[in-house]
């Protein structure tokens, strides 16, 4: 665990770092970045790219400019184009995005009334001509005149400066309306209005200040405000209201009986119904881009003006009057556009009202957040396979696919539009801590414990225990393990017949040959002693099986020798015999020796009655002999038993036996191959009740059908030597051996 800890540390402080953030307890603006990229990508990719026609925009453009004159026009011109827009286009709803704040000066009635009062006070042909000529040259009431009582909508700003200026509209409600629920709205110290005399000939009114968010994007816009303690709208939401007939609105509230209940949406009450138009609790609404510019009709206002536009190409349309003109600079960076005109911003947002299709930000969206980022943080770091980089990887990537699945599922059904950074933050941030940890420290250490074990362990159970490594330890301990020994019969007359060079080629085949296969079997390699082999199985991987695969591992080494056999005598060198010793039983495991030198090795009895067995080999003319024990603990394979032998060092007896096959292929093996392994118990039986003539015959039997068998010759020659000899009366049948 101590291994892992710098890990999960660092996992669990990018997790409480992320649910901080998602908590709002502080603004991590690399991550609002971050959610801001992918709501625009998201913008781009789901908008229609459709054009809506029920929204058209009268542009005060570059050719509108060059066609009429610079800008500002004269109110004059401005109350012809409204009069243009409503008697000869009939336009539904006419909303400015423009404010007119100073009086026109331009129709010279202000210095004619000055001349009226002083120079020309008393010329009553120049006071009568003034007064028959000033109705046509108050351009601000001309224009005035071209509002009232029509369907506009004025638009107007709020600001935080010194002083405010023009008028502004009556508010669409007192603040006190709302007075228990805790209101968060944006709050302004002073506005931009238009003339009085504007304002109240149009009555309705609009504010048209965006939310710009800390990159510059445009992706909010206020519906509702907060000033001087009453409610003002949007001029969008003003523009809707009118095209219903002025439609009351009400604010709604995620839970209208809980007092702390924050703002969530507004109804606008039509005679079509309630309209719903979500809003987080700043009262504003995400802008439901339809596509990039010129998603809604654009027609020139030079056009309107001289009659050139399509006859009904406006009637019943929703107008907004601004500008794209570079010099007026009504430009906004949004997400579908860098330079975007302010005016389609407020048509996108009457457009989304209309279809309903303007997403939100539950209430609930960051503690939902923090909950799911608390999940997964504490199950990729205490739960993900990491020890497996491809299954880390695999489920780091189908859990990445399955929060980017969700994310665009709710956007597309629920019209949610959630925070996912903190998310794909913390799942690719916990991959590569995890992963990195893994490649710089635990591979470290791995390396270090591959080389502790790596000479004696097969690479694939040094990668089993790199997994766990404080499991491990080669410390000396007592357990019970299996042990083998495997030495060249004649090895010394063989070294004789070769160079050096050739020597040492075939050691190396025959090492190699032989150490592959014990690997092959899990077993752990113990140490090369001349042209001898130990191995062992059990430790330091334990493994129930270590009897059986150190029998498996004895068999597979004699086959391999038949085929490295054959490579010698392609050579021309003389071929290769073994003798294998095989025994379980208690014994010492761990690293042993000095100083100077030291290796990981068993010792013990069961060790030293192995490495006698692999001795009697020779005078039993087997390859291989295992103890009783290890006979006992694999059940499932068919054994000869050799003899019950007494060797050096040890007064107890033990039967000593020859592995055959499994026992599910021995069934298929011919009847003459079970006859032979009966006949024989059966002759063993007879030797140990001194039977001998019995004895004689069936072994007489087996050299006759078997002749390819020294044992049955062992016995023989063994037999006549124990006819002359005058046995103890409590002969037990053990053959005692005094030398290896």
């Amino acid at each position: 665990m101590k291994t892992y800890g710098l890990r999960y540390l660092l996992g669990l402080i990018i997790t409480l770092t992320l649910l901080g953030h998602a908590l709002h307890r502080y603004d991590v603006r690399f991550i609002d970045s971050l959610d801001g990229m992918i709501y625009d990508a998201q913008m781009r990719l789901s908008m229609p790219r459709t054009i809506d026609r029920r929204i058209a925009i009268v542009d005060i453009d570059e050719k509108s400019l060059a066609e009429v004159g610079r800008w500002p026009w004269d109110r004059a011109r401005m109350a012809a184009l409204v009069n243009a827009l409503f008697e000869r286009e009939g336009v539904a709803v006419l909303g400015f995005d423009i404010v007119f704040a100073e009086p026109d000066a331009s129709s010279g009635l202000g210095v004619l009334k000055r001349l009226g009062s002083d120079e020309l006070r008393g010329n009553t042909d120049f006071q009568q001509a003034l007064a028959a000529l000033a109705p046509a040259l108050d351009y601000d009431q001309r224009f005035a005149n071209a509002l009232r009582g029509r369907p506009i909508v004025l638009g107007y700003y709020f600001a935080n400066q010194a002083r405010s200026t023009g008028a502004i509209p009556p508010p669409a409600m007192p603040s006190t309306a709302f007075g228990v629920y805790p209101m968060t709205l944006f709050d302004w110290s002073s506005h931009g209005g238009n003339l009085p005399a504007l304002q109240a000939a149009a009555g309705r009114g609009g504010f048209f200040n965006p939310v710009i968010d800390f990159d510059g994007m445009v992706r909010r816009v206020p519906l509702i405000t907060e000033y001087h303690g009453a409610y003002y709208e949007a001029l969008s939401l003003a523009v809707v209201r009118a095209l219903f007939g002025d439609a009351a609105i009400t604010l709604v509230f995620g839970d209208p009986a809980d007092p702390d209940s924050r703002l969530t949406g507004i109804a606008l009450h039509t005679p079509r119904g309630t309209m719903s138009i979500p809003v987080d609790s700043n009262g504003a609404a995400l802008v439901s881009y339809r596509g990039y510019q010129h998603s809604y009709p654009y027609y020139s206002a030079s056009d309107v003006l001289a009659g050139h536009t399509t006859p009904g190409a406006l009637r019943g349309k929703i107008v907004l009057i601004g500008t794209t003109a570079p010099g007026l600079v009504d430009q906004r960076s949004t997400p579908v556009g860098e330079v975007f005109p302010g005016v389609e911003v407020h048509a996108n947002l009457v457009g989304g009202m209309l279809d309903g299709t303007i997403r939100s930000q539950p209430v609930f969206a960051g503690t939902a957040q923090a909950l799911v980022l608390l999940v997964l943080g504490l199950l990729m770091i205490f739960a993900w396979p990491w020890r497996k980089p491809t299954h880390a990887t695999l489920l780091t990537v189908l859990l990445g696919g399955g929060v980017v699945a969700a994310y665009l599922a709710l956007w597309r059904y629920q019209s949610w539009a959630l925070p996912v950074a903190s998310l794909l933050l913390e799942i690719g941030t916990l991959f590569v801590l995890n992963m990195s940890y893994g490649f710089f420290v635990e591979s470290r250490a791995r390396r270090k414990f591959a080389e502790l074990f790596g000479h004696y362990v097969p690479p694939e159970l040094v990668e089993e225990m790199s997994r766990h490594p404080e499991s491990y330890s080669m410390a000396g301990r007592r357990a019970e393990l299996t042990v083998l020994f495997c030495d060249v019969i004649e090895f010394t007359a063989i070294a004789e017949t070769l160079e050096p060079e050739q020597l040492a080629l075939l050691m190396n085949d025959y090492l190699g040959t032989m150490t592959a296969v014990i690997r092959q079997h899990r077993g752990t390699l113990d140490k090369y002693i001349g042209d001898a082999i130990m191995g062992f199985w059990g430790a330091p991987v334990e493994d129930s099986e270590h009897a059986r695969h150190a029998v498996e591992a004895a068999l597979g080494m004699r086959a391999a020798l038949i085929d490295l056999n054959q490579t010698l005598a392609a050579r021309g060198w003389p071929m290769l015999q073994v003798g294998i010793g095989i025994n379980t039983g208690p014994m010492t495991v761990g690293d042993m020796g000095s100083a100077v030198r030291k290796a990981y090795t068993v010792m013990g009895d069961a060790v030293n009655l192995a490495a006698r067995l692999e001795g009697l080999t020779r005078r039993y003319k087997v390859d291989i002999i295992v103890g009783e024990a290890t006979r006992e603990r694999v059940p499932d394979i068919v054994f000869r038993e050799l003899d019950r032998v007494r060797v050096k060092g040890r007064l107890r007896p033990v039967a000593v036996f020859e592995p055959r096959i499994s026992s599910d292929l021995w069934a298929t093996k011919e009847a003459a191959q079970r006859d032979e392994l009966a006949q024989w118990q059966a002759a063993l039986q007879h030797y140990r009740a001194q039977d001998w003539d019995a004895v004689e015959a069936a072994l007489a039997a087996l050299m006759e059908r078997y002749p390819q068998c020294d044992l049955y010759a062992v016995y023989r020659e063994r037999i006549a030597a124990l006819r002359g000899a005058l046995l103890p009366t409590d002969w037990d049948g053990v053959n005692t051996f005094d030398t290896k």
